[in-house]
């Protein structure tokens, strides 16, 4: 017999280390929900996914709007002239609601349909959704997370889900190899392959960013680590990801962190964009590459939790929206939040900013008399600086350059000739027949997240009005929490609600 190895005696007692930290750490954890009044989180999304097997009827109702949320799935409906929401999450200031719902919007009838299916995925947000026509039409679900109430706990999903249009009723596929447990990843639909890049895993004691690609064939039901060469992009979440034309997969800019002394963390706002392709020396066809690529066209400022949408008729990509926040000299965060209107011509890689262009009336002259006399009424926008100071409590501020001025949520829409929807990020973009739909999102002031579930659309040949489908009046109501940083015990300590009505 051999020489036992110390190096495997010094691995084990790292690793009965290792479950003895992680042990405590889950018994410090059951008394701490304990007191907050929470179940288990896995308890909780067993508990749901059970209850949700148990439904035998498909229910199917018209509803007003849907409520409030970001980071949600909103993708164009295969083969109707619909749009699909599903999922999302709403923090209120002193409670965390996470969705399942799956909501259907008619868009010549202008409603809202709620359905509950069989067998539906526990509720979630930052997943993602793509849609295909075969099969009678599919919604496929991969990942995502779920928060409990006081945000105490986190769970991140590597499931995957697939809603068949024609019967009504969700299945979960079960097939080894994919993808981790994983949020903030992003997933397309090429031929007849979903890919899956990126994300992020994080349960409040460690995280991890991934830059590994998945693909999932639709058609024998399997996962696929691709192992491409070429230097990969760097670990991120919340990226663009866009098939091109030609078969190339595109890559641009996201968000990951990383930890620096004394548990600190420090984010990362990407730029750079990066082509997955088909290896051309590769005669089979099976082999990858990653090429690093350009840009060009508009200045397009660095930013992340931008929302995209793909108008396949015409080869271009819509942005709308995103946030970048920049630290001073004492450690406070700036977040500026976006509401400028990008297009990118996905065979020339140029991004170009929209002007809306208005049509002409015959009252067009008149208003223009009366707009540039309170144009003189005004200040001019070099005597501020640059910049407006919208909230400053002394550890976040919240500034806004001229142009996004009069696009806050509580600005009126007439005040503007040329509308644009208020600064938000991670809002549901969609296209469908040759018009752009903007829903939701969320919107910093200070420590306040307004959470929005107003509707807007744009037809793109046009490009000359923003049309207001429903308003959000009351989005700065929606905030119960406290002003501050901090929440207080008693905030934190209140029992966790039904999820699933």
């Amino acid at each position: 017999m051999g020489k036992k190895s110390k190096d495997k005696k010094k691995g084990q007692g790292a690793e009965k280390t290792a479950l003895k930290t992680d042990k405590k750490l889950s018994n410090k954890m059951k008394k701490e929900l304990k007191m907050l009044g929470e179940d288990d989180i896995e308890a909780v999304i067993a508990e749901i996914e059970n209850e949700e097997k148990k439904r035998e009827t498909i229910k199917e109702k018209v509803i007003d709007i849907p409520s409030r949320r970001l980071n949600f799935s909103f993708i164009p409906h295969p083969d109707k002239d619909q749009l699909v929401m599903f999922g999302g999450e709403f923090f209120d200031g002193k409670k965390t609601h996470v969705y399942n719902d799956l909501l259907f919007y008619n868009i010549p009838n202008n409603t809202w349909s709620l359905i509950k299916a069989p067998g539906a995925p526990p509720p979630r947000c930052g997943h993602q959704m793509i849609a295909t026509s075969a099969g009678g039409g599919q919604l496929w679900v991969f990942g995502g997370e779920f928060t409990s109430v006081s945000q105490s706990q986190f769970y991140h999903y590597q499931d995957l889900w697939v809603f068949n249009l024609s019967t009504k009723k969700w299945e979960k596929i079960v097939a080894p190899n994919g993808p981790s447990a994983r949020s903030g990843h992003r997933m397309i639909l090429l031929k007849k392959k979903i890919f899956v890049f990126g994300g992020f895993h994080d349960n409040l004691r460690q995280f991890k960013y991934f830059n590994d690609v998945f693909v999932f064939d639709l058609e024998n039901y399997s996962w696929n680590k691709v192992v491409a060469s070429g230097i990969c992009p760097s670990p991120r979440s919340g990226c663009l990801m866009m098939p091109l034309n030609d078969g190339r997969i595109l890559i641009y800019g996201g968000y990951s962190k990383e930890n620096i002394k004394n548990q600190l963390e420090k984010g990362h706002v990407h730029a750079d964009a990066f082509l997955l392709q088909h290896d051309k020396n590769d005669p089979t066809g099976t082999k990858w590459k990653w090429v690093q690529t350009k840009i060009t066209g508009a200045n397009f400022s660095t930013r992340c939790s931008m929302s995209a949408a793909i108008s396949t008729s015409s080869s271009t990509a819509y942005c709308f929206g995103g946030v970048i926040d920049e630290e001073d000299d004492e450690d406070n965060l700036t977040g500026h939040f976006f509401n400028d209107f990008y297009s990118l011509d996905m065979e020339k890689l140029q991004w170009k900013l929209i002007q809306l262009i208005p049509e002409k009336t015959a009252n067009s002259k008149v208003n223009e008399e009366v707009e540039n006399k309170i144009s003189m009424d005004e200040p001019d926008p070099q005597e501020n600086n640059i910049e407006t100071e919208i909230s400053n409590d002394g550890v976040f501020k919240v500034t806004v350059g001229p142009a996004l001025q009069k696009s806050l949520p509580n600005i009126q829409e007439k005040k503007s000739k040329n509308f644009q929807p208020c600064p938000r990020i991670n809002c549901g973009l969609a296209i469908k027949r040759g018009h752009l739909y903007i829903y939701g999102g969320m919107f910093e002031i200070g420590d306040k997240q307004i959470t929005l579930n107003d509707f807007y659309s744009i037809d793109l040949k046009k490009l000359n009005a923003w049309k207001t489908i429903i308003t959000d009046e009351n989005s700065e109501l929606s905030w119960v929490g406290s002003d501050s940083e901090t929440s207080s015990a008693d905030e934190l300590s209140e029992s966790e609600e039904e999820l699933t009505e």
